[in-house]
């Protein structure tokens, strides 16, 4: 698959969406074996609870666990797809997202490859961006709207995959609002591009989401945490 060919225009630099990325068996697949992984993979945050594959990324660098292989698949399968230049994807965080559950505006940040890939699972989503995070001291917002607007929006469909890049990666912070329903505006950016016909006001009710956001970490490490002898 030439990913390029999914490149959102009405995007800022770059947005890549695609549709139906996988198939509703493995939708079924990835749900099942998220909620079958063990307890302790789970992490309980205020909002939502998430699980982190491949490691913990770290500054001072992951400590590489293996990824099973009902995660590799997708690793690989997006890896072939040269969104990271020479490198493979090494690590998956799942979040799971109930109806009225979201995420606080925020850009992922230097720890990984400046790419984010998205699958999501069992729920649509709407992902919002606010305008660019302002790096050079001489630049000055010259717009009405100050840093806090929202300028676009991304319906996130059920099994389809979505690709940050370039400015979209570095400036643009991105955010779930914490809701129950979502509303279709002129704001959403990939209307034209998604699997299914959608129309202006028309009102998408959420439900359970899980999300695998699939990175790689450059700065690994190869020490192993060993318990008892």
């Amino acid at each position: 698959m030439d990913f390029k060919a999914y490149r959102l225009e009405e995007a800022p630099p770059t947005v890549y969406y695609v549709p139906d990325f996988i198939t509703s068996e493995e939708e079924d697949k990835i749900i099942s074996n998220v909620y079958a992984a063990p307890k302790p993979k789970w992490t309980q945050l205020s909002n939502r609870r998430l699980q982190n594959w491949g490691g913990i990324p770290h500054v001072k660098g992951m400590i590489t666990e293996k990824i099973p292989e009902w995660l590799t698949m997708y690793t690989e399968k997006i890896g072939q797809l040269g969104v990271f230049g020479n490198v493979k994807p090494n690590h998956i965080l799942v979040n799971e997202y109930l109806p009225g559950q979201g995420i606080m505006p925020h850009l992922d940040g230097p720890l990984f490859y400046p790419t984010v890939t998205t699958i999501s699972c069992g729920s649509h989503t709407m992902l919002d961006f606010k305008r660019p995070i302002l790096t050079d001291e001489n630049e000055t917002d010259t717009s009405d709207h100050g840093p806090d607007t929202k300028i676009l929006s991304l319906l996130l469909e059920r099994r389809s995959l979505l690709i940050l890049q370039d400015d979209m990666y570095h400036k643009y912070m991105h955010s779930i609002a914490e809701v129950e329903d979502d509303i279709v505006t002129d704001k959403v950016a990939n209307l034209k591009t998604c699997g299914i016909q959608y129309i202006q006001g028309q009102t998408l009710k959420r439900s359970t989401r899980i999300s695998l956001t699939i990175r790689h970490v450059p700065r690994t490490s190869r020490f192993q945490i060993r318990l008892g002898k």
